[in-house]
């Protein structure tokens, strides 16, 4: 359970981009426990919110709702149930949402990165930043046919992420770090 949650490294970093970026406004897709949900809260301003989306409160109930309460820092939170790309969807739809958003976190299915990095990318404000968790997915997105062998489900999930990395690094909205801290972390700053 805990190789699903963002790393320590990766949520510090957070802190700081979010405090560097005067940042307001947050999107989370993929909340699991809610460890990196708190980061982000606590990074933010008294009066800053985040939209958590998840398929499913379970894990965030049971184990980070609890800490983000006793933590003061559940008034920052709108948590939204549902599939991820209707959920953004919606909030491109909803008046007053599209550039609105300074911070985006993505930590969700892989094979639908490059459909998320375009509703984000319609919310996130000009200079806004959306990090991408697990985009070097174990060093599987290096791997060739002659080293180790991968499991069919790794081999599918490296294949999406050479797909959005190669995708991101092309695309002229952003400009892209990928950084080589826990699973790999891509940050794409939006380009105004």
């Amino acid at each position: 359970m805990a190789g699903m949650a963002a790393s320590p490294d990766e949520v510090q970093l957070f802190g700081l981009l979010i405090e560097m970026l005067g940042a307001k406004n947050a999107i989370e897709v993929g909340v699991f426990t809610g460890y990196s949900l708190l980061a982000t809260a606590l990074a933010l301003p008294d009066d800053g919110k985040i939209v958590a989306i998840d398929v499913s409160r379970e894990n965030y109930d049971k184990i980070g709702s609890p800490v983000i309460e006793k933590a003061g820092m559940a008034h920052k939170i709108d948590f939204r149930v549902g599939l991820a790309l209707p959920v953004l969807d919606q909030l491109v739809a909803e008046e007053g949402n599209n550039g609105r958003f300074d911070f985006a976190f993505v930590d969700a299915d892989k094979a639908n990165f490059l459909n998320y990095h375009e509703r984000l990318l319609q919310l996130a404000r000009g200079g806004g930043l959306v990090a991408y968790d697990n985009t070097l997915w174990g060093g599987s997105v290096a791997a060739t046919a002659a080293d180790e062998p991968l499991s069919e489900r790794d081999r599918a999930l490296a294949a999406f992420t050479r797909e959005f990395n190669a995708a991101i690094a092309a695309d002229r909205r952003v400009h892209v770090c990928q950084l080589a801290i826990a699973d790999g972390l891509t940050l794409c700053r939006r380009v105004a």
